[in-house]
């Protein structure tokens, strides 16, 4: 196997534990990025920070911060169709957020979570094809863990398809731009507004 494949594993599980071992929303987040930092560690990338935060188009950044301000738009408004659980609140506060515990998760979802991820899934794990790529998927796929149980069978197959999708794209962006600014602002726009709106309908 691939080392690049492999290292995807550990972040995996450290999801999967997070949230169905210790039942903990902040051990999954910090599990997930301590994971990715040792697979990064071990991969030894080559990639330079500096192209987290490389100047990008402006239309690129405008671009993506509409686009990934659609992801919590659509989830407020589609929420029925969607089918997420009537008891998603209990669900939440079982996870350890409530008060102000989530509005710091919030924070780092919406503020770090981005940074680490574009780095890791689209940096070093991209890949210079326009076509469907595999890592498109694997970056989707530990999603799954975090909607089991939330909502219904279909949702989750809708959201990692739309997560194939703008993987994909945010990896087009990253092989056009040369920068991973945008593709960072798209995911910080996307992670806030869907955690706005999951805030707004459960509470």
């Amino acid at each position: 196997m691939h080392k690049k494949w492999i290292a995807i594993i550990p972040p995996y599980i450290a999801v999967w534990a997070g949230l169905f071992l210790f039942h903990s929303a902040w051990g999954a987040m910090l599990g997930f990025h301590a994971a990715i930092i040792f697979a990064l560690f071990w991969l030894r990338p080559n990639l330079p920070p500096a192209v987290l935060f490389k100047p990008a188009p402006w239309r690129s950044i405008a671009g993506n911060l509409i686009l990934g301000s659609t992801g919590g738009l659509g989830l407020y408004v589609l929420w029925d169709f969607l089918g997420m659980q009537a008891g998603l609140s209990n669900t939440i506060h079982t996870l350890g957020l409530g008060g102000v515990s989530w509005f710091w998760f919030m924070a780092y979802f919406s503020l770090v979570n981005p940074i680490i991820e574009e780095y890791f899934w689209r940096g070093e794990l991209g890949h210079e094809t326009s076509s469907f790529y595999i890592g498109d998927l694997t970056y989707a796929g530990y999603h799954v863990f975090v909607f089991l149980g939330k909502t219904q069978l279909y949702t989750v197959i809708l959201a990692v398809a739309s997560l194939i999708f703008i993987g994909w794209f945010w990896r087009q962006v990253y092989r056009r731009d040369g920068s991973l600014l945008a593709p960072i602002l798209g995911h910080m726009a996307a992670d806030l507004s869907i955690m706005l709106a999951v805030y707004f309908k459960v509470t």
